[in-house]
């Protein structure tokens, strides 16, 4: 049985050189990189945030953190996650910028417009082009960092998934215009990025 002290993030894996401390078998790096993500994300919003803004990046940033990893390796975003992140965001618009009408809007435009894609790309070709847990996703970012800011977090996206489509290329493998890409793992990294750089979009509406 796993102890406390086997559970510290990244100290317990640098300790343990790797591996259970009772049966000796191998942890996945995969493991220590995650944890120091979540290190990091933390570290970084409290450094450029001392405050509740901090607090309440990191815990955006620890939930996004969560649903890239399950999206890029089961192509999975559970409401479990993506539900409370909207609450969440919604919640944190009653003291924190962008104003609580804005998150509102920003949540009901994020769903929307991917749910709206989703829809016509299925009427149109008869297949599944955007998974069920995207629009929620999305509509969750809105909540979290306004409706102004979703076509940049599109764009970012977008970005991120042709540097995705051409490393695999790089790469050798084939990619074909029905090839499944984690759009919501794209998303997520999208949106932390620009939360991070909140205080520059002032500009927006």
């Amino acid at each position: 049985m796993l102890t406390p002290r086997d559970l510290v993030p990244v100290i317990s894996h640098l300790v343990l050189r790797g591996r259970c401390r009772h049966c000796h078998g191998r942890i996945a790096p995969r493991h220590l990189v995650i944890e120091i993500a979540g290190a990091g994300i933390g570290g970084l919003a409290l450094a450029l945030h001392p405050d509740a803004t901090g607090v309440a990046g990191a815990a955006f940033g620890w939930l996004l953190l969560a649903l890239l990893v399950l999206d890029v390796e089961h192509l999975w975003l559970p409401d479990a996650l993506t539900v409370p992140l909207l609450a969440a965001g919604l919640l944190a618009g009653l003291w924190l910028p962008p104003a609580l009408f804005d998150r509102v809007v920003g949540a009901v435009a994020g769903f929307a417009s991917l749910a709206g894609i989703a829809a016509g790309y299925k009427a149109a070709t008869g297949r599944v082009g955007i998974g069920g847990g995207d629009p929620k996703l999305f509509g969750a970012i809105g909540a979290w960092l306004g409706w102004a800011v979703l076509p940049l977090v599109l764009l970012l996206a977008a970005v991120l998934g042709l540097a995705l489509v051409l490393r695999d290329r790089l790469a050798g493998r084939a990619m074909g215009r029905h090839s499944r890409v984690p759009l919501g793992a794209m998303l997520a990294g999208a949106a932390w990025c620009l939360w991070l750089v909140s205080p520059a979009l002032q500009w927006l509406p």
